[in-house]
């Protein structure tokens, strides 16, 4: 019903920079390409703005623009129809707005004011990615070398609002701002998945089979869900929560919301046998409940493996320190420390001798969370040699004995 609003006008005169970056937007809408929208360099406009984001989506079975506007503090939505969408567009370019950026499949448009105010356009080709290889991404409209993080998610869907993240704002869904920092976890753990989903043999699969081990309120489980969907995969999302009022309140969202393929089990990790697992996720596993989240996705021969641990209990009684390192280690929180290197180390060591390239990292900043560690493990497709595999088993063993360490959990369960 919208194709008269949004049919591109006629030509616009040559010299008319931004007539013609409207005109091409017009084009693009009405082809119903996709497309990726921002605008940037906020000058004499509200205090903390520093961009605009803008997507189609559908509202009530009807096409419409969603304007996510970026503050430093917090994220405002608010949607419009095609129409009213574009207009907005209009005046707010140049004001407040010096730079717009427009990406499509194939072209590349980039709209910035002088600081004489005068516009000028440029617009380039892309060309066509190869098969395999990422599809071009666009950049931050007001970005530097300074730019910030791209975030994968969108504020306006209901299932936040319903999750509690999100409400009802004077202009549109905005995020709860005690949630912030929940928020921020969240898409920096999707802007990891996505880079070794690309990277894994996953990355031209059509349908990918997660399951995200306790689970709880949803929050990562429903975002993995989100993201596939917006990749045009068609994801299978399993969360499994020890907590039956955790589990009822997931699922009552997920078949509010229409999510298919997504549902939430009571279970444990220590006994839960998924049919299909391409995707092992666990956050904030306690103790050895990470050594057997490993080892599930190891069985089930998982292509990316995603774990970040928290409370490494196992291995601090059984280390004996080195008469050098004692001075060093009678300060209970320098051994604490000690004892969680060498405990997420041996379980990185062990995913590399079973084909894994793996990564230890700060997935983010501690001011956001205190149990910020990452191990992420994506499955070679070549594996991993025997001659390498016995050199990291031999580095395994002779760790062990340095600090008189006798058993760990993941070893002794690969072993059984």
């Amino acid at each position: 019903m919208f194709s008269h609003l949004i049919a591109p006008t006629a030509a616009p005169d040559a010299d008319d920079a931004v007539a013609r970056f409207l005109h091409s937007l017009r084009g693009v809408l009405a082809a119903r390409q996709g497309f990726k929208l921002s605008l940037g360099k906020p000058e004499g406009g509200e205090a903390g703005l520093e961009r605009l984001m803008v997507r189609e989506i559908e509202l009530r079975g009807e096409r419409a623009l969603s304007f996510l506007w970026r503050y430093q503090t917090r994220d405002v939505t608010k949607n419009h129809g095609l129409e009213e969408g574009l207009q907005a567009l209009a005046g707010l370019l140049g004001t407040p707005f010096q730079n717009a950026h427009l990406l499509t499949d194939t072209r590349e448009l980039q709209l910035a004011y002088s600081r004489k105010g005068r516009p000028t356009l440029r617009v380039g080709k892309l060309k066509a990615a190869a098969p395999g290889e990422a599809a071009p991404q666009p950049a931050d409209a007001g970005a530097s070398h300074d730019r910030s993080k791209q975030r994968h998610l969108a504020l306006e869907r209901p299932v936040w609002r319903d999750l509690g993240l999100t409400h009802d704002g004077r202009q549109g869904l905005e995020l709860v701002p005690a949630m912030s920092r929940k928020w921020k976890q969240i898409n920096k753990f999707i802007e990891i998945f996505g880079k070794a989903l690309s990277q894994s043999a996953l990355a031209t699969s059509p349908d990918v089979h997660v399951a995200d081990f306790g689970s709880g309120k949803g929050y990562l489980t429903f975002a993995m869900h989100d993201y596939l969907r917006e990749l045009g995969k068609a994801p299978e999302v399993l969360g499994v929560e020890l907590r039956e009022d955790m589990v009822r309140l997931c699922n009552d969202v997920a078949t509010r919301n229409a999510c298919t393929g997504l549902r939430f089990d009571q279970g444990d990790v220590r006994e839960y046998r998924p049919e299909r697992l391409d995707v092992m996720i666990a956050l904030h596993a306690c103790d050895i409940a990470t050594d057997f989240a490993i080892h599930l996705g190891l069985r089930a021969k998982a292509q990316i493996i995603m774990c970040s641990p928290c409370c490494h209990k196992q291995l601090r009684p059984q280390m004996q320190s080195p008469a050098l390192l004692k001075p060093l280690l009678q300060h209970g929180i320098h051994l604490g420390q000690e004892a969680e290197m060498i405990t997420d180390g041996l379980r990185a060591l062990l995913l590399e001798s079973e084909g894994y390239d793996t990564q230890v990292f700060e997935f983010i900043a501690l001011e956001h969370t205190s149990k910020n560690k990452m191990i992420l493990a994506v499955r070679r497709p070549q594996g991993i040699s025997a001659e390498r595999r016995a050199q990291v088993l031999a580095q395994i063993d002779e760790i062990k004995r340095f600090y008189g360490i006798r058993e760990q959990a993941l070893q002794a369960l690969l072993a059984a």
